[in-house]
C-alpha cells in the first residue's frame, strides 16, 4: 500500500495523475499525516517548513528512502508563499503561468516512483488521450523525425518504440490531411441502443427490449436534428467530408427503420462533398442480409463488425450474445454484398483472456482479411458494469501479459499488408498502453482521424452526442446534448436552440 499527502494542490492534478501510471486504485490511500502506518510506503508532497522555498517530494519505505527537492521560479516563489498563507487565488488573479513548473514536478516524480517501483511506463508522462495530435503539431512546425522520435524519448519519457509508431501514425494521417479541404466538417449520428450491455461499456446507449416502443419516435427526433444541422452545416459555409454512424448499435434497430435513417440523410444533407460514410454495425447478433442490403443501396461506403474477441467464452462472460461463428457469417455475408471496407475491433485485456487466447482470436480474425483491425486495450470506465462488479474480475493483468496482445496484433496487422494511422488512449486504460487503428492504404476511418487530431469540426445529432467546433485560432467550443433517451425526446428543441446559439455567437 502507498500512503501519500500533497500539500500542494496546485499540482494535484499532475500528482494523482502519475500516481495512476504506477498503482491500482486499491493500492492507494491519501493520508492525513506523517507515516506512521507500520507497513508500506509513504509518498509526500509538498514544503517541509513554512519558510522553504522549495518544492520538497519525499518517498520513504522499507529498503527505499528518497527525497527530490524542487527549485520554486523566483516568479513564482512569493505567490506560493501567498498561497501558503491563506491567500488563496494569488496565482490565478496574477495570471501567472504554472505549466512550465507542473511539467518540472511531473517528471521529477515520475522518475521517483519508476526507481521505487521498477516499472517501465510505455508512454511515460504522456497521459493525454491524443499523443499524435502533439506529433502532427511538431511535423507542422518543420521538425524532422529523428528530432520528434528524440523529443517523445527525452521529454516526454515514451519508450522509443512507441515514439515511432507515434510518428508513423501522424505520417501515415498527414497522407489524407493533406486532401482535406479548409471549409471541410464531420457528422456523428449517434443511435443510443444495443440488444443487451456489455460487461465493459459505458457508452450511452440502451437495451433495445427497453425502449423498442420508442424507436420510431427517437428516428423522427433524430430526422428533425439532422435536417437542422444540416441547414446550420450550409449556414457556416461548411461541407460534409465524412459521416460516422455509431452508438449504441445501429443495427439493433430493425431493417425498415434503418432504410428510413439512411434515407433522411441522403434527402436532407448536401453529400456531394462527402469522402466517406461509415457505418458500425457492430455487433454480429445484429446483422443479417435484410439489413445489409438496405446499407448497400445506400451511399454508405465503410461498415464496421465487431467480434471484441473469437473465444466463445469470453464472448458469454462479456455479455456479448453472439458466438465466433456468427461473427464469419456476418462478414461473408457482407462480403457476398460487395462491402469491399471492412473493420473489425478486437480487444486486449479482456477478463478472463491470455496472450494465447488473444492470439487464437487474431489468427481467425486473419483468415477472413478485413480492410482495417482497430486494437482497443481494456479499459475499465466509471460507468461499465466492469467497474462496478469489479470484485468478479480480476482487473489484475501484467503489464507484460497485456503489452504481449497489443504486440500480436501489431504483428498480425503487419501480415495482412495494414498500416497503424489512427492512435488514442483512455483514462484507466490496462498496462498504460494504447488503442490502434490498423488499415490497408486507403480504407482508413477519416472521421477517426479528424475526431481524435481535433483540425476538424465535427457537428453531432443523437442522445448523448456532442458537437465539436474547431476554431482557426486552435480554440474547440463543445454543444452537448442530453444521454438519457426519453430526455433527448422532450428536449429536441431545447438542443437544437443550444447548438444554433453556438454557432451564432462564436463563428
Amino acid at each position: 500500500m502507498l500512503y501519500y499527502k500533497n500539500d500542494f494542490y496546485y499540482l494535484d492534478y499532475e500528482f494523482e495523475d502519475v500516481l495512476k501510471l504506477f498503482f491500482l486504485k486499491d493500492e492507494l490511500q491519501k493520508a492525513d499525516g506523517p507515516w506512521n502506518y507500520g507497513s508500506g510506503a509513504f509518498l509526500f508532497c509538498g514544503f517541509e517548513t513554512e519558510a522553504a522555498a522549495d518544492l520538497c517530494i519525499s518517498l520513504n519505505a522499507d529498503g527505499f528512502k528518497e527525497q527530490i527537492s524542487i527549485p520554486v521560479p523566483e516568479e513564482l516563489a512569493a505567490l506560493f508563499q501567498a498561497e501558503r498563507k491563506g491567500a488563496p487565488g494569488a496565482l490565478k488573479e496574477h495570471k501567472t503561468d504554472i505549466r512550465p513548473f507542473r511539467k518540472v514536478f511531473k517528471r521529477k516524480l515520475y522518475l521517483l516512483l519508476e526507481s521505487f517501483t521498477g516499472k517501465s511506463i510505455p508512454w511515460g508522462i504522456m497521459t493525454g488521450i491524443r499523443p499524435a495530435k502533439l506529433v502532427n503539431e511538431l511535423m507542422d512546425a518543420g521538425e524532422k523525425e529523428q528530432d520528434i522520435v528524440n523529443k517523445l524519448v527525452e521529454d516526454y519519457y515514451v519508450t522509443r518504440s512507441k515514439a515511432q509508431l507515434l510518428y508513423e501514425v501522424a505520417g501515415n494521417q498527414r497522407e489524407l490531411f493533406k486532401d482535406s479541404a479548409p471549409e471541410s466538417a464531420a457528422l456523428y449520428v449517434g443511435i443510443p441502443f444495443c440488444p443487451t450491455r456489455c460487461l465493459y461499456c459505458s457508452f450511452s446507449s440502451s437495451t433495445l427490449g427497453q425502449y423498442k416502443k420508442l424507436v420510431d419516435v427517437y428516428l423522427e427526433a433524430l430526422l428533425k436534428e439532422i435536417r437542422h444541422t444540416g441547414d446550420i452545416i450550409r449556414s457556416c459555409g461548411l461541407k460534409i467530408e465524412s459521416i460516422y454512424i455509431g452508438g449504441g448499435t445501429p443495427t439493433s434497430v430493425n431493417s425498415i427503420q434503418l432504410d428510413r435513417l439512411l434515407k433522411g440523410i441522403e434527402s436532407l444533407l448536401d453529400l456531394s462533398t462527402m469522402r466517406e460514410y461509415t457505418l458500425e454495425a457492430g455487433r454480429p447478433d445484429t446483422i443479417d442480409a435484410g439489413k445489409l442490403k438496405v446499407i448497400r443501396d445506400s451511399r454508405v461506403t465503410r461498415i464496421s463488425i465487431n467480434p471484441q474477441s473469437m473465444n466463445a467464452t469470453t464472448l458469454e462472460r462479456i455479455g456479448r450474445g453472439h458466438t465466433p461463428r456468427q461473427v464469419e457469417e456476418a462478414f461473408y455475408t457482407a462480403r457476398s454484398l460487395g462491402f469491399d471496407n471492412i473493420n473489425m475491433d478486437v480487444i486486449c485485456g479482456l477478463p478472463g483472456e491470455d496472450a494465447s487466447m488473444f492470439k487464437r482470436s487474431m489468427e481467425q480474425l486473419s483468415k477472413l482479411k478485413p480492410e482495417s483491425i482497430t486494437v482497443h486495450t481494456m479499459a475499465v470506465k466509471r460507468a461499465s458494469r466492469l467497474n462496478l462488479e469489479s470484485d468478479n474480475f480480476s482487473l489484475r493483468k501484467e503489464y507484460g501479459q497485456v503489452a504481449e496482445m497489443v504486440e500480436i496484433a501489431g504483428a498480425y496487422a503487419a501480415e495482412l499488408g495494414l498500416r497503424p494511422y489512427y492512435l488514442y488512449r483512455q483514462k484507466n486504460i490496462l498496462g498504460n498502453l494504447e488503442n490502434v487503428g490498423y488499415s490497408q492504404k486507403g480504407k482508413e476511418c477519416l472521421y477517426n482521424i479528424q475526431i481524435m487530431e481535433e483540425r476538424q469540426s465535427v457537428f453531432a445529432c443523437g442522445a448523448g452526442a456532442v458537437t465539436k467546433i474547431v476554431f482557426p485560432e486552435n480554440r474547440i467550443e463543445r454543444s452537448f446534448n442530453v444521454k438519457s433517451v426519453e430526455e433527448y425526446l422532450g428536449r429536441i428543441d431545447e438542443m437544437l436552440e443550444r447548438k444554433k446559439f453556438l454557432i451564432a455567437n462564436q463563428l
